[in-house]
């Protein structure tokens, strides 16, 4: 008597995955895959399947079998992992979110207090003053500390908060400097005679920006990605 048999590679599943994909094309009733994936409940279909067709008078033997579902434990424990990494994704994300929303209204340092002067054109920057000024000195460094430029603050008496200050990139004497890095600090009498002391790169938290996937927080006049924020007090 002639037996009808599904030939089923013994190396592995991947020939009864081709014999099955050829099955499902001429048959209505076999479910279909719109994705091309094969997950863990694929898998056992391919086993049970190459079971129930196995030739008879020459059955898998128990080694490949073993082999077989061990792949198939395999593939769901990596499955498992992926589920858990991608929700731990969605909740480290939630709690950065989280985190950003309840900066606003504390102080930030970007760690230092240098503003990059560019190859021509000068630059802008703004200094935050936690109280009124009523006299003092912007002073601008070089990175060996030397003093390149003082600034009056007269003209800022009665001013707090954030400040802006526009450097055309000269020194005291009108000289062109080079590019590079430059600190800034201020020492200056509030409007109460007390003597006070502050810097570029330490401002409030005024609002918070999702930017592309990216958390920037407003810092003066700018938006600073929350990744080169150093402390937050």
């Amino acid at each position: 008597m002639a037996t009808s048999t599904i030939t089923a590679d013994t190396t592995g599943l991947t020939g009864v995955s081709s014999t099955l994909n050829s099955a499902s094309s001429s048959s209505s009733t076999t479910a279909t895959n719109p994705n091309s994936v094969l997950d863990k409940d694929s898998f056992m279909t391919l086993l049970l399947t190459e079971l129930q067709y196995q030739d008879p008078t020459s059955p898998m033997d128990t080694e490949k079998i073993l082999t077989q579902t061990s792949q198939l434990a395999t593939l769901e424990s990596a499955d498992n992992t992926n589920a858990a990494l991608a929700e731990l994704t969605t909740q480290l994300s939630n709690s950065q979110n989280y985190n950003a929303i309840s900066a606003i209204g504390k102080m930030a340092s970007l760690g230092s207090n240098t503003i990059s002067l560019p190859d021509s054109g000068g630059t802008q920057f703004d200094v935050y003053f936690p109280n009124e000024i009523e006299s003092g000195t912007l002073t601008i460094s070089d990175l060996n500390g030397n003093i390149v430029k003082s600034v009056d603050l007269s003209n800022q008496a009665g001013n707090a908060g954030n400040i802006s200050f526009n450097w055309d990139g000269t020194d005291s004497m009108g000289k062109a400097l080079p590019a590079g890095s430059y600190s800034v600090t201020a020492d200056y009498t509030d409007a109460s005679g007390a003597a006070m002391q502050t810097q570029y790169g330490i401002f409030p938290v005024d609002s918070v920006k999702y930017d592309s996937g990216t958390v920037t927080m407003k810092l003066g006049n700018s938006y600073v990605p929350m990744s080169n924020i150093k402390e937050f007090f």
